[in-house]
C-alpha cells in the first residue's frame, strides 16, 4: 500500500521563524489581530512593533482573533484536494476556536484527510510540537502514528514567560488593572506558565528585568538537567540582545542540548504579553 503523503499545518502563534519554517516544511495559517475595527493577518500585515506603537498611543491592548474560515481554506485547499494528509496544530481551545475553524474546514473537502492537534499551548510550546510532528512525517511515519505521539508526549511540554509589564495583560482583561499597577509600582515581573492549556501566574521577581530573568532561567535549572536534550527555545518579544546572549550563554554552559533556538514572539503573542518578554520552553523526559 502507496504510503501518503503528510504535510503539516500549524496557526501563526506557534512564533516558529522563517527559517524554520522553510527547514521542515511547514505552512503557517495566520490568526488576526484587530485594531478598533480594522483587522489584521498575524505576521502578514502588521509586526510586534506596529502593535505596541498603536497599543502605546491609544492606551489600550489589540484584539485578537481565530484564523478566519476563508484563509484556513483557501491554505488547506491544495493539499486536501491532493488527496493528502494534513496535520493541522492550533493554539489551546482554550484561548482560541482556531481549531473548530480548522475542524469546520475539513467538513468542506471529499479528497484528503485532516487531523486537528489542539496543542493544549502557546507560542513554541507548540512549536516544539510542530517540528517533532515535521520530523516524524520526514521519517515515513503515517499520520495516524504522528498525531498518537505527538498527543501522548504532549503533557511533557513546559512554556513559561517572564513579562516586564502587566499592562498588555491588564488591557486585554487578563488581569485587574489594579494587579498591573502594584506589581508594575513594585517593579515584579510575574512569570506565566501554560498549564493544561491555560496560562497561570506563578512566581513573581522584582528588580531589574536583567536580573528577573536571570532568577527565572536558574529556577528552570533543575529541570532543564533533565530535559530533552533534543532542543530548546528562548522566544522574546523585543528584549535586548545583550539579555538574550545571556540566557543563551547560560543554557550553554549546561552542556546539554543539542540545539539552542531564539525566535521572536509574533503579533498575536504580543498583543497580550507586550514588550520586554522572554520565555523558554522545552520537553522534559517522561
Amino acid at each position: 500500500m502507496e504510503k501518503r503523503k503528510v504535510s503539516i499545518f500549524s496557526d501563526s502563534t506557534c512564533d516558529l521563524s522563517d527559517e524554520l519554517l522553510e527547514k521542515y516544511e511547514i505552512t503557517l495559517v495566520p490568526l488576526c489581530i484587530v485594531l478598533d475595527d480594522k483587522s489584521f493577518l498575524d505576521r502578514e500585515e502588521l509586526s510586534p512593533a506596529q502593535i505596541f506603537a498603536w497599543a502605546d498611543k491609544n492606551k489600550k491592548t489589540p484584539k485578537t482573533a481565530a484564523v478566519p474560515f476563508e484563509k484556513m481554506q483557501e491554505l488547506l485547499a491544495p493539499c486536501m484536494e491532493r488527496d493528502e494528509d494534513v496535520i493541522f496544530f492550533g493554539i489551546s481551545e482554550d484561548m482560541s476556536s482556531t481549531c473548530n475553524v480548522a475542524r469546520l474546514v475539513g467538513e468542506e473537502f471529499d479528497k484528503g484527510r485532516l487531523f486537528v492537534i489542539d496543542s493544549q499551548n502557546l507560542s513554541t510550546g507548540i512549536g516544539l510540537q510542530v517540528i517533532r510532528a515535521a520530523e516524524l512525517a520526514r521519517q515515513g511515519k503515517s499520520a495516524e502514528d504522528i498525531v498518537q505521539e505527538i498527543e501522548a508526549a504532549r503533557h511533557l511540554v513546559r512554556a513559561s514567560f517572564v513579562v516586564d509589564t502587566l499592562t498588555y495583560l491588564a488591557r486585554g482583561g487578563r488581569c485587574s488593572g489594579a494587579t498591573a499597577l502594584l506589581a508594575n509600582t513594585l517593579k515584579l515581573h510575574p512569570c506565566i506558565k501554560v498549564i493544561d492549556g491555560k496560562m497561570e501566574v506563578g512566581k513573581k521577581y522584582r528588580g531589574r528585568l536583567e536580573h528577573a530573568l536571570k532568577k527565572y532561567v536558574k529556577d528552570l535549572e533543575e529541570e532543564l538537567t533533565e530535559a530533552d536534550t533534543t532542543r530548546i527555545f528562548i522566544t522574546h518579544s523585543g528584549v535586548q540582545p545583550e539579555i538574550v546572549e545571556e540566557i543563551r550563554n547560560y543554557l550553554e554552559s549546561l552542556d546539554r542540548f543539542e540545539e539552542i533556538l531564539e525566535t521572536t514572539a509574533g503579533g498575536v503573542i504580543s498583543s497580550h504579553c507586550g514588550p520586554g518578554t522572554l520565555g523558554v520552553l522545552y520537553y522534559v523526559n517522561a
